[in-house]
């Protein structure tokens, strides 16, 4: 009985761990940015954020966008 090999198979597992770590990689940063924007935004006052065209209900959303902008797919 012969046995053969299949590389094909740890190819591509290894190809999945690579793009889950790079997905990991992209979440991890895109979540570092909406923390520290959402901290940011909610240290300034009510009329620094009117200056801004914000309002405090739309800071979450706001820093979203903002992660979301910084961090592309």
């Amino acid at each position: 009985m012969t046995r053969t090999q299949d590389d094909s198979i740890p190819a591509t597992l290894y190809g999945r761990l690579a793009a889950l770590r790079g997905d990991l990689a992209l979440s991890t940063e895109r979540r570092r940015i909406y923390r520290r924007t959402v901290a940011e935004l909610s240290r300034l006052s009510d009329r620094d954020l009117a200056d801004l065209g914000c309002e405090r209900e739309g800071i979450v959303q706001m820093a979203r966008d903002a992660a979301r902008r910084a961090v592309p797919r």
